[in-house]
């Protein structure tokens, strides 16, 4: 198990209604995530930058390197492009963030 974190980015007045969203979200999306490997998701807002931070463990065996052209995230990335800020090709603009230290 390895774990992951990202950094994403709100437009500005949107994060009511992005954690609107996530407490709605949509049971296949769930299923899909954990079904590729993912576990253990959260997603973290700094309200001062709108920067969001995700952090997330995945199996030694996850599948996730192909989520993004799965149909069901490419609605869901539909769905978020008015909050999270998006890429030309519609997928959220992602920074992976390096791990620096963990107490396990």
């Amino acid at each position: 198990m390895k774990r992951v974190a990202l950094k994403m980015k709100i437009r500005e007045g949107t994060a009511a209604e992005y954690k609107r969203r996530h407490d709605q979200i949509w049971p296949e999306l769930n299923a899909l995530l954990r079904s590729s490997g993912i576990s253990d998701y959260s997603i973290f807002l700094d309200e001062e930058t709108l920067d969001l931070f995700a952090v997330q463990k995945l199996a030694d065996d996850h599948t996730s390197d192909q989520l993004a052209e799965n149909p069901l995230i490419k609605k869901w990335c539909e769905y978020m492009a008015d909050i999270v800020l998006m890429d030309d090709s519609g997928r959220p603009i992602c920074t992976p963030l390096p791990e620096m230290y963990h107490l396990d």
